[in-house]
């Protein structure tokens, strides 16, 4: 890479075709390499942003920018909500259309790239003809869409987050590139909008970034010194000829803010202190982390969907994998000073992972694929330059097979896509020490039928973690199903040994003893769910019933009339509240609440029976 020169205006290559041609054949390329996963599974975190959504369910409700506060992958992300829902009213839960998405998605953000790689070498003073800037843009941006590492954000649905917000990201960059360095003519007939209206359109890219996912923090500042890096060529120098500019573009921030306000900071039941892993463990992990993705940037292999939650020790190994890494980023910062393209380059790769890679834990994941969405093309777009600039147009053929490969290598890691079980056994495989991934096998399997294999499964998720309270009380959900009720009972009771808190684990204990014909631990594990749900209706009424028979008339009537507060046209909670004031001796009572029931319910003969004896009663 050479310094930078002012911008200049270039004109059309002859071969108007390849304005066409070259992106119309990225994107035919990355439908080649996904059209095996437009019938992948739900699966991980796709049941949260998914099928558990209730905001998603109408197209026309304002509830679609309302997404669950509830830590979820959409919690504070209404884009991202608002995608889903279009997806649900086209197919439902029909997965054809959400991985169809993605891919657009993705196509889209791959056709920015190129692009933003294309007019930024304009702007450069390289030894490279005007179709070798195309082609290395081109190439770059191929290596990056059809790289074996991008496929955890296009496949898994949910990951979208990533993949959405990386597209806001880079036409964010790009629609300021647009304003500043017009070194490629638009194509013949086309309107090319003016400097102001790109500026524009970056500054409502970045809101919406905002609104999609919280690494789009980063990107006001990435413009900035790409803006010194390219174009003016110093910070002062911008900030005087854009002032206004940046101070809309830093406003974009304010919207984050209000969005992580508006979800009363649930995000923070993923991510934050104080939920058990450290900052200094967590940082450590990190090392091990940032050594591992630019391992996977060069050599794709292997690929893992969940790496699980292990943080770091205080040993030599992530000790001496920080320090590696500590001395990444002095080299970034010596560059962005001596050589400041290159600079770029590293600051692109460490700003936009600084949010998921530094102090700040989150919890749920320690180390992820998909975070390398946009820092990949840190990578692969100065290698793919620098080959040209050595080789010229030959470095065309070590692209092209590397393009291949990665299109190829894409292709079968899709394929372990494409049913639930097959991706967690490849995950169990890869890191047979992660409990979450023997737990999510364990409930594909079950599903699957293959029960002692499931089983399996269960156990070894827990003796990896024995306080894995999902791990347990999940077992005893699949150990209930095959009618073994004391395993599964003692499964549950681990549950709330580990979890008081776990309404439904006393919930079905309270089943359980209920069944067993023990009523006091029946009742004492449903006053816990009330405790926890207040409104559960399947509680009130089951220990309404359970006091009932026990003749503890006035409490069991209590728990028929929390019902009927809820739900006033319960025509059960009517008829059972009818019988234990019949019970207690107040028949007139009793009439009134038989007689609404069978108002909501006019085919209950049981109902009427007892309304004529209540009625005798008054005579």
């Amino acid at each position: 890479m050479a310094a930078v020169v002012p911008a200049r205006s270039e004109p059309a290559p002859r071969a108007g075709a390849w304005r066409w041609l070259a992106p119309a054949g990225l994107v035919l390329a990355l439908v080649l390499a996904y059209a095996n996963t437009l019938h992948a599974p739900f699966l991980f975190d796709d049941t949260g942003a998914v099928l558990h959504n209730p905001t998603i369910r109408r197209l026309d409700s304002l509830a679609i920018f309302l997404p669950p506060a509830d830590g979820s992958t959409t919690t504070g992300r209404p884009v991202v909500n608002a995608s889903f829902a279009f997806n649900y009213a086209v197919s439902g839960e029909n997965v054809w259309s959400y991985h169809a998405l993605n891919l657009a998605i993705h196509a889209a953000a791959a056709l920015a790239l190129f692009g933003l790689v294309r007019r930024t070498l304009a702007s450069l003073s390289l030894n490279l003809s005007s179709f070798n800037r195309a082609a290395a843009a081109l190439a770059a941006a191929a290596l990056w869409a059809l790289h074996p590492l991008q496929t955890e954000s296009v496949t898994c649905i949910a990951q979208r987050t990533e993949s959405l917000c990386g597209l806001f990201y880079l036409l964010t960059l790009y629609a300021f590139a647009r304003a500043t360095l017009p070194a490629v003519q638009p194509p013949p007939g086309w309107s090319a909008l003016t400097p102001t209206r790109w500026l524009a359109l970056s500054v409502v890219s970045s809101a919406l970034g905002m609104a999609t996912k919280e690494v789009m923090v980063t990107a006001p500042v990435l413009v900035f010194l790409f803006d010194r890096t390219f174009v003016a060529r110093s910070f002062a120098a911008a900030w005087r000829a854009r002032r206004i500019y940046y101070v809309a573009l830093a406003a974009t921030w304010l919207g984050l803010l209000a969005l992580l306000f508006l979800g009363s900071g649930a995000r923070g039941a993923s991510a934050g202190f104080g939920l058990g892993v450290t900052g200094w463990t967590y940082l450590l992990k990190q090392g091990e982390a940032v050594l591992l993705y630019l391992r996977l940037a060069g050599w794709p292999y292997p690929l893992v969907l969940d790496y699980g939650t292990a943080v770091g020790r205080p040993d030599l190994l992530f000790l001496g994998q920080g320090l590696a890494v500590v001395a990444l980023l002095a080299a970034t910062c010596w560059a962005l000073v001596r050589r400041p393209v290159l600079g770029f380059f590293g600051a692109w790769f460490f700003l936009i992972l600084a949010p998921s890679s530094s102090v700040v834990p989150l919890v749920t994941q320690t180390m992820a694929e998909h975070r390398m969405y946009l820092p990949l093309a840190a990578v692969v777009v100065p290698g793919a330059v620098a080959l040209f600039v050595r080789f010229g147009a030959r470095a065309a053929w070590v692209l092209g097979g590397a393009i291949l490969l990665g299109g190829a290598a894409t292709v079968a890691r899709n394929a372990d896509y494409r049913d639930v079980a097959t991706i967690w056994a490849e995950t169990v495989r890869r890191r047979p020490d992660n409990p979450r991934a023997h737990h999510n096998l364990a409930l594909a399997l079950h599903r699957a039928g293959r029960l002692p294999a499931a089983h399996g499964a269960f156990a070894r998720a827990v003796a990896l973690d024995p306080a894995y309270v999902v791990g347990h009380y999940n077992w005893g959900v699949a150990l209930l199903a095959d009618d073994r009720v004391a395993e599964a009972t003692a499964a549950f009771v681990t549950t709330v040994r580990l979890a008081p808190d776990h309404a439904d684990a006393h919930r079905q204990l309270a089943r359980l003893a209920e069944q067993g014909g023990r009523p006091a631990e029946a009742e004492n594990h449903f006053n816990a769910v009330l405790r926890l749900a207040p409104d559960d209706l399947d509680a009130h009424r089951r220990l309404g019933l359970l006091l009932a028979r026990a003749e503890r008339l006035g409490p069991a009537e209590g728990h028929f009339r929390a019902i009927l507060r809820l739900v006033p046209a319960d025509a059960d909670a009517h008829a059972n509240l009818g019988n234990v004031l019949l019970l207690g001796g107040r028949p007139r009572e009793a009439i009134a609440c038989y007689e609404q029931s069978l108002r909501l319910r006019p085919a209950d003969d049981r109902t009427r029976e007892n309304l004529q004896v209540a009625r005798e009663g008054l005579r």
